[in-house]
Protein backbone atom coordinates (compact mmCIF):
# COMPACT_ATOMS: atom_id res chain seq x y z
CA UNK A 1 0.00 0.00 0.00
CA UNK A 2 2.90 2.74 0.87
CA UNK A 3 4.56 1.53 -2.58
CA UNK A 4 1.31 2.70 -4.26
CA UNK A 5 0.78 5.62 -2.33
CA UNK A 6 4.50 6.48 -3.22
CA UNK A 7 3.92 5.78 -6.81
CA UNK A 8 0.66 7.85 -6.66
CA UNK A 9 2.90 10.73 -5.65
CA UNK A 10 5.52 10.44 -8.04
CA UNK A 11 2.87 10.69 -11.08
CA UNK A 12 1.23 13.08 -9.63
CA UNK A 13 4.74 14.95 -9.55
CA UNK A 14 5.28 14.09 -13.25
CA UNK A 15 1.82 15.62 -14.16
CA UNK A 16 2.52 18.88 -11.97
CA UNK A 17 5.61 19.49 -13.45
CA UNK A 18 5.86 18.08 -16.97
CA UNK A 19 8.71 16.19 -18.18
CA UNK A 20 10.92 19.33 -19.33
CA UNK A 21 14.02 19.10 -17.02
CA UNK A 22 14.06 22.27 -14.41
CA UNK A 23 17.48 23.61 -13.46
CA UNK A 24 18.52 21.23 -10.91
CA UNK A 25 17.31 17.96 -11.66
CA UNK A 26 20.29 16.95 -13.63
CA UNK A 27 22.10 17.51 -10.34
CA UNK A 28 19.30 15.95 -8.62
CA UNK A 29 20.31 12.70 -10.82
CA UNK A 30 23.75 13.12 -9.79
CA UNK A 31 23.09 13.04 -6.05
CA UNK A 32 20.75 10.12 -6.49
CA UNK A 33 23.39 7.69 -8.74
CA UNK A 34 26.69 9.04 -6.22
CA UNK A 35 24.95 9.72 -3.13
CA UNK A 36 22.34 8.51 -2.02
CA UNK A 37 21.95 5.41 -2.27
CA UNK A 38 20.44 2.59 -0.37
CA UNK A 39 17.59 4.14 -0.63
CA UNK A 40 13.26 2.64 0.49
CA UNK A 41 12.39 4.69 -2.64
CA UNK A 42 13.21 3.79 -6.08
CA UNK A 43 15.22 6.23 -8.22
CA UNK A 44 11.99 7.08 -9.90
CA UNK A 45 10.66 8.30 -6.60
CA UNK A 46 13.92 9.90 -5.18
CA UNK A 47 13.39 11.71 -8.65
CA UNK A 48 9.67 12.67 -8.44
CA UNK A 49 10.48 13.88 -4.52
CA UNK A 50 13.71 16.12 -5.93
CA UNK A 51 11.63 17.56 -8.48
CA UNK A 52 9.06 18.78 -5.56
CA UNK A 53 11.70 20.14 -3.59
CA UNK A 54 12.87 22.08 -6.51
CA UNK A 55 9.85 23.44 -7.62
CA UNK A 56 8.86 24.31 -4.15
CA UNK A 57 12.48 26.00 -3.84
CA UNK A 58 12.37 28.66 -6.80
CA UNK A 59 10.69 31.77 -4.51
CA UNK A 60 14.08 30.64 -2.14
CA UNK A 61 16.62 30.26 -5.39
CA UNK A 62 19.49 32.45 -4.43
CA UNK A 63 18.81 32.64 -0.39
CA UNK A 64 21.40 32.05 2.34
CA UNK A 65 20.29 30.32 5.67
CA UNK A 66 21.94 29.86 8.93
CA UNK A 67 21.19 26.76 10.98
CA UNK A 68 22.69 25.32 14.21
CA UNK A 69 23.06 21.98 15.53
CA UNK A 70 25.19 19.67 18.01
CA UNK A 71 28.64 17.97 16.71
CA UNK A 72 28.30 14.38 15.79
CA UNK A 73 28.76 12.18 13.17
CA UNK A 74 24.81 12.60 11.58
CA UNK A 75 25.18 16.42 11.75
CA UNK A 76 29.06 16.83 10.15
CA UNK A 77 27.82 14.38 6.96
CA UNK A 78 24.80 16.96 6.75
CA UNK A 79 27.15 20.06 7.43
CA UNK A 80 29.88 19.02 5.15
CA UNK A 81 27.58 17.04 2.29
CA UNK A 82 24.38 17.17 2.49
CA UNK A 83 24.32 21.07 2.43
CA UNK A 84 26.25 20.69 -0.61
CA UNK A 85 23.48 18.63 -2.30
CA UNK A 86 20.77 20.90 -1.53
CA UNK A 87 21.83 23.81 -2.64
CA UNK A 88 23.14 22.18 -6.12
CA UNK A 89 19.37 20.58 -6.26
CA UNK A 90 17.45 23.50 -5.16
CA UNK A 91 19.93 26.95 -5.21
CA UNK A 92 19.52 27.59 -1.63
CA UNK A 93 22.84 28.15 -0.29
CA UNK A 94 22.57 26.77 4.03
CA UNK A 95 25.28 27.16 6.49
CA UNK A 96 24.95 24.14 9.12
CA UNK A 97 27.02 25.39 11.84
CA UNK A 98 27.82 22.77 14.69
CA UNK A 99 28.60 23.75 17.95
CA UNK A 100 28.96 21.93 21.72
CA UNK A 101 25.55 20.65 23.09
CA UNK A 102 25.59 23.26 25.41
CA UNK A 103 26.08 26.35 22.78
CA UNK A 104 22.98 25.15 20.91
CA UNK A 105 21.04 25.13 24.03
CA UNK A 106 22.41 28.46 24.85
CA UNK A 107 21.87 29.54 21.25
CA UNK A 108 18.04 28.25 21.85
CA UNK A 109 17.45 29.98 25.03
CA UNK A 110 18.85 33.06 23.82
CA UNK A 111 16.56 33.59 20.73
CA UNK A 112 13.62 32.83 22.88
CA UNK A 113 14.85 35.52 25.03
CA UNK A 114 15.72 38.28 22.66
CA UNK A 115 13.21 37.43 20.10
CA UNK A 116 16.41 38.18 17.80
CA UNK A 117 16.89 35.99 14.81
CA UNK A 118 20.12 33.96 15.43
CA UNK A 119 19.42 31.09 13.40
CA UNK A 120 16.90 30.12 11.04
CA UNK A 121 16.88 26.65 12.00
CA UNK A 122 18.04 24.58 15.14
CA UNK A 123 18.33 20.89 15.65
CA UNK A 124 17.19 21.18 19.05
CA UNK A 125 16.36 18.16 21.43
CA UNK A 126 13.02 17.16 21.79
CA UNK A 127 13.78 17.58 25.70
CA UNK A 128 12.52 20.90 25.29
CA UNK A 129 9.00 19.98 24.07
CA UNK A 130 7.66 21.20 27.83
CA UNK A 131 9.43 24.23 26.97
CA UNK A 132 8.44 24.98 23.48
CA UNK A 133 4.63 23.27 23.94
CA UNK A 134 4.46 26.20 26.78
CA UNK A 135 6.57 29.45 25.64
CA UNK A 136 4.60 28.93 22.07
CA UNK A 137 7.59 31.03 21.05
CA UNK A 138 8.54 27.44 18.56
CA UNK A 139 6.50 27.40 15.01
CA UNK A 140 3.74 24.83 16.25
CA UNK A 141 4.75 22.53 12.72
CA UNK A 142 1.23 21.08 12.83
CA UNK A 143 -0.59 24.24 12.24
CA UNK A 144 2.23 25.66 9.49
CA UNK A 145 1.97 22.22 7.49
CA UNK A 146 -1.60 23.04 7.16
CA UNK A 147 -1.21 26.89 7.08
CA UNK A 148 1.75 29.35 6.30
CA UNK A 149 4.20 26.19 5.58
CA UNK A 150 1.72 24.30 3.19
CA UNK A 151 3.61 25.29 0.02
CA UNK A 152 6.78 23.78 1.50
CA UNK A 153 5.58 20.88 3.13
CA UNK A 154 6.60 17.70 1.36
CA UNK A 155 4.03 15.40 0.64
CA UNK A 156 6.06 12.14 0.62
CA UNK A 157 7.33 13.39 4.04
CA UNK A 158 5.63 10.12 5.72
CA UNK A 159 5.35 11.72 9.49
CA UNK A 160 3.91 8.51 10.46
CA UNK A 161 7.42 6.97 9.92
CA UNK A 162 9.19 8.88 12.56
CA UNK A 163 9.75 6.85 15.61
CA UNK A 164 10.21 9.43 17.69
CA UNK A 165 7.12 11.61 16.62
CA UNK A 166 5.49 11.52 20.09
CA UNK A 167 8.20 12.86 21.56
CA UNK A 168 7.89 16.17 19.60
CA UNK A 169 4.29 16.42 20.16
CA UNK A 170 3.10 18.46 22.91
CA UNK A 171 0.09 18.03 25.80
CA UNK A 172 -1.75 19.78 23.00
CA UNK A 173 -1.24 16.83 20.37
CA UNK A 174 0.47 19.43 18.38
CA UNK A 175 4.02 18.66 16.82
CA UNK A 176 6.48 20.90 17.56
CA UNK A 177 9.50 19.74 16.20
CA UNK A 178 10.78 17.38 13.50
CA UNK A 179 13.12 14.65 14.31
CA UNK A 180 16.78 14.51 12.52
CA UNK A 181 18.51 12.19 14.58
CA UNK A 182 17.91 9.59 17.46
CA UNK A 183 20.03 7.62 19.67
CA UNK A 184 19.72 5.19 22.42
CA UNK A 185 21.54 5.09 26.01
CA UNK A 186 21.93 1.27 26.35
CA UNK A 187 24.29 -1.12 27.79
CA UNK A 188 27.77 -1.64 26.84
CA UNK A 189 29.80 -5.28 26.93
CA UNK A 190 33.30 -7.34 25.80
CA UNK A 191 31.11 -10.08 24.65
CA UNK A 192 34.18 -11.67 23.96
CA UNK A 193 35.39 -11.35 27.50
CA UNK A 194 31.55 -12.56 28.32
CA UNK A 195 31.73 -15.24 26.61
CA UNK A 196 35.65 -16.46 27.60
CA UNK A 197 34.83 -20.22 29.56
CA UNK A 198 37.63 -19.32 32.32
CA UNK A 199 35.71 -15.90 32.91
CA UNK A 200 32.30 -17.44 33.19
CA UNK A 201 33.17 -20.10 35.29
CA UNK A 202 35.35 -18.07 37.66
CA UNK A 203 32.35 -15.33 37.95
CA UNK A 204 29.26 -18.48 38.59
CA UNK A 205 31.69 -19.51 41.16
CA UNK A 206 31.84 -16.64 43.14
CA UNK A 207 28.42 -15.27 42.49
CA UNK A 208 25.94 -18.29 42.31
CA UNK A 209 24.69 -17.10 38.50
CA UNK A 210 26.01 -16.85 35.06
CA UNK A 211 27.76 -14.16 34.02
CA UNK A 212 25.56 -12.20 31.02
CA UNK A 213 23.78 -9.25 30.32
CA UNK A 214 22.93 -7.53 33.51
CA UNK A 215 19.00 -7.39 34.19
CA UNK A 216 19.40 -5.30 37.59
CA UNK A 217 22.00 -2.96 38.95
CA UNK A 218 23.17 -5.27 41.53
CA UNK A 219 24.51 -8.00 38.67
CA UNK A 220 26.10 -4.40 36.84
CA UNK A 221 27.58 -3.86 39.88
CA UNK A 222 28.59 -7.48 40.42
CA UNK A 223 30.23 -7.64 36.99
CA UNK A 224 31.88 -4.46 37.72
CA UNK A 225 33.52 -5.92 41.10
CA UNK A 226 34.12 -9.07 39.23
CA UNK A 227 36.32 -7.62 36.08
CA UNK A 228 38.26 -4.97 38.11
CA UNK A 229 39.50 -6.66 40.99
CA UNK A 230 39.44 -10.49 40.06
CA UNK A 231 40.49 -10.30 36.65
CA UNK A 232 42.35 -7.28 36.46
CA UNK A 233 44.35 -8.24 33.38
CA UNK A 234 43.74 -9.46 30.23
CA UNK A 235 45.99 -10.06 27.29
CA UNK A 236 48.67 -7.95 29.71
CA UNK A 237 46.68 -5.05 29.55
CA UNK A 238 44.92 -3.67 32.99
CA UNK A 239 41.34 -3.76 32.85
CA UNK A 240 38.28 -1.97 34.32
CA UNK A 241 34.64 -3.00 34.59
CA UNK A 242 32.74 0.64 34.85
CA UNK A 243 33.26 3.39 32.58
CA UNK A 244 31.41 6.80 33.43
CA UNK A 245 32.40 10.14 33.71
CA UNK A 246 32.12 13.33 36.39
CA UNK A 247 34.05 16.41 35.09
CA UNK A 248 31.99 19.12 36.45
CA UNK A 249 30.36 20.51 33.48
CA UNK A 250 27.01 20.82 31.54
CA UNK A 251 27.09 17.80 30.23
CA UNK A 252 27.43 16.37 33.71
CA UNK A 253 23.87 17.25 34.30
CA UNK A 254 22.52 15.54 30.68
CA UNK A 255 24.07 12.51 32.15
CA UNK A 256 21.36 12.48 34.89
CA UNK A 257 18.85 14.27 33.65
CA UNK A 258 19.10 11.52 30.59
CA UNK A 259 16.81 9.17 32.63
CA UNK A 260 19.54 8.44 34.91
CA UNK A 261 16.80 8.53 37.52
CA UNK A 262 14.24 6.47 36.12
CA UNK A 263 16.80 3.60 35.07
CA UNK A 264 17.32 3.19 38.96
CA UNK A 265 13.57 3.41 39.23
CA UNK A 266 12.47 6.80 40.94
CA UNK A 267 9.31 7.97 38.77
CA UNK A 268 6.48 6.69 38.26
CA UNK A 269 4.47 4.48 35.74
CA UNK A 270 4.31 5.28 32.70
CA UNK A 271 5.22 5.59 28.74
CA UNK A 272 6.77 7.57 26.86
CA UNK A 273 7.56 9.34 30.17
CA UNK A 274 6.16 8.46 33.90
CA UNK A 275 2.86 9.92 35.71
CA UNK A 276 2.72 11.74 38.14
CA UNK A 277 6.36 11.48 38.37
CA UNK A 278 8.69 12.02 36.01
CA UNK A 279 12.44 10.81 35.64
CA UNK A 280 13.31 14.33 36.79
CA UNK A 281 11.53 13.76 39.75
CA UNK A 282 8.43 16.17 38.56
CA UNK A 283 5.46 16.11 39.21
CA UNK A 284 2.08 16.33 36.88
CA UNK A 285 -1.11 15.26 37.82
CA UNK A 286 -2.88 13.05 34.74
CA UNK A 287 -4.48 15.22 32.39
CA UNK A 288 -2.54 18.31 33.93
CA UNK A 289 -0.19 20.63 31.74
CA UNK A 290 0.90 22.10 35.26
CA UNK A 291 4.54 21.11 37.05
CA UNK A 292 3.20 20.71 40.83
CA UNK A 293 6.73 20.24 42.69
CA UNK A 294 10.18 18.17 42.60
CA UNK A 295 10.62 18.17 46.07
CA UNK A 296 9.29 14.88 48.30
CA UNK A 297 7.52 16.99 50.36
CA UNK A 298 5.48 18.43 47.41
CA UNK A 299 4.59 15.11 46.30
CA UNK A 300 7.75 14.85 43.46
CA UNK A 301 10.86 12.43 43.66
CA UNK A 302 14.03 14.23 43.01
CA UNK A 303 15.20 14.12 46.41
CA UNK A 304 13.37 10.72 47.37
CA UNK A 305 15.14 7.31 48.20
CA UNK A 306 15.41 5.92 44.77
CA UNK A 307 17.05 9.35 43.14
CA UNK A 308 19.63 9.50 45.81
CA UNK A 309 20.27 5.74 45.51
CA UNK A 310 20.65 6.19 41.88
CA UNK A 311 23.29 9.15 42.96
CA UNK A 312 24.95 7.31 45.30
CA UNK A 313 25.59 4.34 43.19
CA UNK A 314 27.31 6.39 39.93
CA UNK A 315 29.39 8.34 42.57
CA UNK A 316 30.52 4.28 44.13
CA UNK A 317 30.88 2.28 40.53
CA UNK A 318 33.22 5.79 39.22
CA UNK A 319 35.39 5.64 41.88
CA UNK A 320 35.58 1.79 42.62
CA UNK A 321 35.17 0.54 39.19
CA UNK A 322 36.15 2.73 36.63
CA UNK A 323 39.91 3.64 35.38
CA UNK A 324 41.90 6.31 36.29
CA UNK A 325 40.81 9.89 35.31
CA UNK A 326 37.77 9.21 34.66
CA UNK A 327 35.95 11.08 37.52
CA UNK A 328 37.34 14.28 35.38
CA UNK A 329 36.37 12.83 31.68
CA UNK A 330 33.46 15.00 30.01
CA UNK A 331 30.64 13.14 27.38
CA UNK A 332 33.16 13.97 24.99
CA UNK A 333 36.19 12.02 26.40
CA UNK A 334 34.46 9.36 28.07
CA UNK A 335 32.24 7.51 25.33
CA UNK A 336 35.03 7.04 22.55
CA UNK A 337 37.82 6.16 25.49
CA UNK A 338 36.26 2.57 25.15
CA UNK A 339 38.08 2.02 22.34
CA UNK A 340 40.74 1.60 23.91
CA UNK A 341 39.67 -1.78 24.91
CA UNK A 342 40.35 -1.75 28.74
CA UNK A 343 36.84 -1.16 29.86
CA UNK A 344 34.38 -4.58 30.23
CA UNK A 345 31.11 -3.03 30.02
CA UNK A 346 29.59 0.57 30.23
CA UNK A 347 25.97 1.16 31.83
CA UNK A 348 24.95 4.61 30.00
CA UNK A 349 26.03 4.24 26.63
CA UNK A 350 24.85 6.56 24.36
CA UNK A 351 24.13 4.89 20.42
CA UNK A 352 25.38 8.15 19.07
CA UNK A 353 28.69 6.92 19.28
CA UNK A 354 28.39 3.34 17.31
CA UNK A 355 30.08 4.90 14.72
CA UNK A 356 33.43 5.41 15.85
CA UNK A 357 33.20 1.74 17.87
CA UNK A 358 33.10 -0.02 14.61
CA UNK A 359 36.18 1.77 13.02
CA UNK A 360 39.05 0.00 12.18
CA UNK A 361 41.60 -1.49 13.98
CA UNK A 362 44.02 0.66 12.01
CA UNK A 363 42.42 3.85 13.51
CA UNK A 364 43.15 2.67 16.95
CA UNK A 365 40.27 0.81 17.95
CA UNK A 366 40.66 -2.07 20.12
CA UNK A 367 37.23 -3.09 20.42
CA UNK A 368 36.83 -4.78 17.29
CA UNK A 369 38.85 -7.91 15.44
CA UNK A 370 41.17 -8.02 12.94
CA UNK A 371 38.13 -8.55 10.54
CA UNK A 372 36.36 -5.30 12.20
CA UNK A 373 33.46 -7.12 13.45
CA UNK A 374 32.74 -5.53 16.96
CA UNK A 375 34.22 -7.77 19.97
CA UNK A 376 31.77 -5.88 21.83
CA UNK A 377 27.54 -6.12 21.98
CA UNK A 378 25.09 -3.61 23.11
CA UNK A 379 22.10 -4.63 25.06
CA UNK A 380 18.78 -3.48 27.10
CA UNK A 381 20.08 -0.96 30.34
CA UNK A 382 20.12 -2.76 33.44
CA UNK A 383 17.07 -1.33 35.96
CA UNK A 384 17.91 -0.65 39.60
CA UNK A 385 15.87 -2.06 42.48
CA UNK A 386 12.90 0.44 42.66
CA UNK A 387 12.25 -0.05 38.93
CA UNK A 388 8.73 -1.85 38.22
CA UNK A 389 7.55 -2.90 34.79
CA UNK A 390 5.55 -0.02 33.19
CA UNK A 391 8.13 2.51 33.84
CA UNK A 392 10.61 3.59 31.21
CA UNK A 393 14.00 1.80 31.35
CA UNK A 394 16.54 4.44 29.61
CA UNK A 395 16.83 8.09 27.38
CA UNK A 396 16.64 8.71 23.93
CA UNK A 397 17.94 11.93 22.23
CA UNK A 398 16.01 12.84 19.43
CA UNK A 399 17.55 15.81 18.44
CA UNK A 400 14.45 17.40 16.33
CA UNK A 401 14.03 20.59 14.03
CA UNK A 402 12.63 23.86 15.98
CA UNK A 403 11.79 26.91 13.74
CA UNK A 404 11.07 30.09 15.69
CA UNK A 405 8.21 32.92 15.43
CA UNK A 406 11.13 34.95 15.90
CA UNK A 407 12.58 34.16 12.42
CA UNK A 408 10.92 35.46 9.22
CA UNK A 409 8.17 33.84 7.49
CA UNK A 410 10.46 33.49 4.39
CA UNK A 411 13.75 32.12 6.23
CA UNK A 412 11.16 29.65 8.59
CA UNK A 413 10.00 28.15 4.80
CA UNK A 414 13.54 27.76 3.11
CA UNK A 415 14.95 26.25 6.60
CA UNK A 416 11.70 23.88 6.43
CA UNK A 417 12.47 22.85 3.53
CA UNK A 418 16.43 22.04 3.98
CA UNK A 419 15.35 20.36 7.39
CA UNK A 420 12.73 18.09 5.19
CA UNK A 421 15.73 17.35 2.94
CA UNK A 422 17.78 16.37 5.47
CA UNK A 423 15.09 13.57 6.60
CA UNK A 424 13.63 12.63 3.31
CA UNK A 425 13.49 9.24 2.14
CA UNK A 426 15.61 9.57 -0.77
CA UNK A 427 18.27 10.84 1.44
CA UNK A 428 17.50 9.11 5.29
CA UNK A 429 19.29 5.14 4.74
CA UNK A 430 22.42 6.68 3.39
CA UNK A 431 22.83 9.73 6.98
CA UNK A 432 21.61 6.60 8.56
CA UNK A 433 24.29 4.67 7.34
CA UNK A 434 26.87 7.40 8.04
CA UNK A 435 25.79 8.58 11.70
CA UNK A 436 23.68 5.16 12.73
CA UNK A 437 21.21 7.50 14.06
CA UNK A 438 17.62 6.16 13.16
CA UNK A 439 14.56 8.36 12.54
CA UNK A 440 12.27 6.19 10.46
CA UNK A 441 10.82 2.96 10.88
CA UNK A 442 11.32 2.39 7.28
CA UNK A 443 14.76 3.06 7.30
CA UNK A 444 16.18 0.91 10.17
CA UNK A 445 14.02 -2.00 8.41
CA UNK A 446 15.55 -1.67 5.25
CA UNK A 447 17.66 -4.69 3.54
CA UNK A 448 20.68 -2.48 3.32
CA UNK A 449 20.50 -2.40 7.64
CA UNK A 450 19.77 -6.21 7.85
CA UNK A 451 22.79 -7.26 5.80
CA UNK A 452 24.88 -4.27 7.63
CA UNK A 453 23.96 -5.79 11.31
CA UNK A 454 26.13 -8.17 12.13
CA UNK A 455 29.04 -5.15 12.23
CA UNK A 456 26.40 -2.94 14.34
CA UNK A 457 26.96 -4.86 17.49
CA UNK A 458 22.97 -5.04 18.40
CA UNK A 459 22.29 -1.44 17.33
CA UNK A 460 19.58 -2.65 14.44
CA UNK A 461 18.22 -5.49 16.40
CA UNK A 462 17.15 -3.01 19.34
CA UNK A 463 15.72 -0.81 16.76
CA UNK A 464 13.59 -3.44 15.54
CA UNK A 465 12.54 -4.56 18.73
CA UNK A 466 9.46 -4.08 20.35
CA UNK A 467 11.35 -2.61 23.46
CA UNK A 468 12.92 0.30 21.90
CA UNK A 469 9.94 2.32 23.16
CA UNK A 470 11.05 2.23 27.18
CA UNK A 471 13.54 4.38 26.15
CA UNK A 472 12.60 8.21 25.98
CA UNK A 473 13.68 11.97 26.19
CA UNK A 474 13.04 14.14 29.20
CA UNK A 475 8.54 14.60 28.64
CA UNK A 476 6.36 17.83 28.92
CA UNK A 477 6.60 17.91 32.94
CA UNK A 478 9.77 19.81 33.06
CA UNK A 479 8.16 23.21 32.22
CA UNK A 480 11.94 25.33 30.90
CA UNK A 481 14.38 22.92 30.35
CA UNK A 482 16.97 25.82 29.99
CA UNK A 483 16.23 27.11 33.05
CA UNK A 484 15.90 23.71 34.91
CA UNK A 485 18.95 21.96 33.34
CA UNK A 486 21.48 23.98 34.36
CA UNK A 487 21.31 23.50 38.26
CA UNK A 488 21.83 19.83 37.55
CA UNK A 489 25.21 19.76 36.98
CA UNK A 490 26.12 21.98 39.36
CA UNK A 491 24.57 20.20 42.53
CA UNK A 492 25.97 16.67 40.91
CA UNK A 493 29.15 18.20 40.59
CA UNK A 494 29.33 18.61 44.39
CA UNK A 495 28.82 14.85 44.99
CA UNK A 496 32.11 13.66 42.86
CA UNK A 497 33.93 16.60 45.00
CA UNK A 498 32.81 14.80 47.80
CA UNK A 499 31.44 18.44 49.24
CA UNK A 500 27.86 17.67 49.42
CA UNK A 501 26.71 13.27 50.51
CA UNK A 502 24.11 12.45 47.49
CA UNK A 503 21.23 12.69 49.95
CA UNK A 504 22.34 16.29 50.86
CA UNK A 505 22.68 17.29 46.87
CA UNK A 506 19.91 16.24 46.05
CA UNK A 507 17.80 18.32 48.48
CA UNK A 508 19.43 21.03 47.33
CA UNK A 509 18.85 20.30 44.09
CA UNK A 510 15.03 19.30 44.80
CA UNK A 511 14.64 22.67 46.91
CA UNK A 512 16.57 24.93 43.88
CA UNK A 513 13.97 23.41 41.12
CA UNK A 514 11.26 24.46 43.03
CA UNK A 515 12.42 27.59 43.20
CA UNK A 516 12.70 28.39 39.97
CA UNK A 517 9.39 26.88 39.56
CA UNK A 518 7.59 29.09 41.67
CA UNK A 519 9.17 31.63 39.84
CA UNK A 520 7.75 30.16 36.95
CA UNK A 521 4.62 30.16 38.58
CA UNK A 522 4.50 33.91 39.20
CA UNK A 523 5.01 34.73 35.85
CA UNK A 524 2.62 32.73 34.36
CA UNK A 525 -0.19 33.72 36.84
CA UNK A 526 0.91 37.05 35.94
CA UNK A 527 0.85 37.50 32.42
CA UNK A 528 0.86 33.71 30.97
CA UNK A 529 4.00 33.49 30.41
CA UNK A 530 3.71 29.82 30.67
CA UNK A 531 0.34 29.48 28.39
CA UNK A 532 -1.46 29.23 31.76
CA UNK A 533 0.49 25.66 32.18
CA UNK A 534 3.28 26.94 34.15
CA UNK A 535 4.10 25.22 37.60
CA UNK A 536 1.21 25.33 40.28
CA UNK A 537 3.38 23.99 43.13
CA UNK A 538 1.66 21.96 45.80
CA UNK A 539 2.11 23.13 49.54
CA UNK A 540 4.81 21.86 51.05
CA UNK A 541 4.16 18.62 53.61
CA UNK A 542 5.95 16.47 56.04
CA UNK A 543 7.71 14.16 53.40
CA UNK A 544 6.12 11.22 55.42
CA UNK A 545 2.83 12.45 53.34
CA UNK A 546 4.20 11.54 50.26
CA UNK A 547 6.60 8.83 50.65
CA UNK A 548 5.08 5.67 49.27
CA UNK A 549 1.92 7.10 49.00
CA UNK A 550 1.25 8.22 45.73
CA UNK A 551 4.88 10.77 46.04
CA UNK A 552 8.50 9.57 45.97
CA UNK A 553 9.13 5.73 47.07
CA UNK A 554 9.72 4.37 50.08
CA UNK A 555 13.26 3.71 50.69
CA UNK A 556 13.64 -0.16 50.09
CA UNK A 557 14.80 -2.24 52.91
CA UNK A 558 16.92 -4.67 50.73
CA UNK A 559 19.05 -1.86 47.98
CA UNK A 560 20.67 -5.10 46.27
CA UNK A 561 18.84 -8.08 45.43
CA UNK A 562 20.36 -11.03 44.16
CA UNK A 563 22.08 -10.08 40.74
CA UNK A 564 20.29 -11.22 37.60
CA UNK A 565 21.77 -11.87 34.12
CA UNK A 566 20.55 -12.96 30.37
CA UNK A 567 22.32 -14.32 27.88
CA UNK A 568 22.60 -12.06 25.62
CA UNK A 569 22.11 -14.49 22.04
CA UNK A 570 18.73 -15.59 24.05
CA UNK A 571 17.83 -11.80 23.90
CA UNK A 572 18.09 -11.29 20.23
CA UNK A 573 16.25 -14.49 19.64
CA UNK A 574 13.29 -12.60 21.95
CA UNK A 575 13.59 -9.57 19.84
CA UNK A 576 13.68 -11.14 16.68
CA UNK A 577 10.43 -12.89 17.66
CA UNK A 578 8.52 -9.84 18.71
Amino acid sequence: MKRQLLAAVAAVGICAFGSAAYAGMDEAKKWIDSEFQPSTLSKQEQLSEMEWFIKAAEPFKGMEINVLSETIPTHEYESKTLTKAFEEITGIKVNHQLLGEGEVVQAVQTQMQTNRNLYDAYVNDSDLIGTHSRLQLAVNLSDFMEGDGKDVTNPMLDLDDFMGKSFTTGPDGKLYQLPDQQFANLYWFRKDWFDDPDNKAAFKAKYGYDLGVPVNWSAYEDIAEFFTNDVKEIDGVRVYGHMDYGKRAPDLGWRMTDAWLSMAGAGSKGLPNGVPIDEWGIRMEAGSCNPAGASVSRGGGTNGPAAVYAIRKWDEWLRQYAPPGAADYDFYQSLPALSQGNVAQQIFWYTAFTASMVAPKSDGNNTVDDAGKPLWRMAPSPHGPYWEEGQKLGYQDAGSWTLFKSTPLDRQKAAWLYAQFVVSKTVDVKKSHVGLTFIRDSTVRDQSFTDRAPNLGGLVEFYRSPDRVLWSPTGVNVPDYPKLAQLWWQNIGDVNSGTFTPQEAMDRLAGEMDQVMSRMERADKANETYGGCGPRLNEEKDPSDWLGKGGAKAKLANEKPKGETVDYDELVKRWAAN
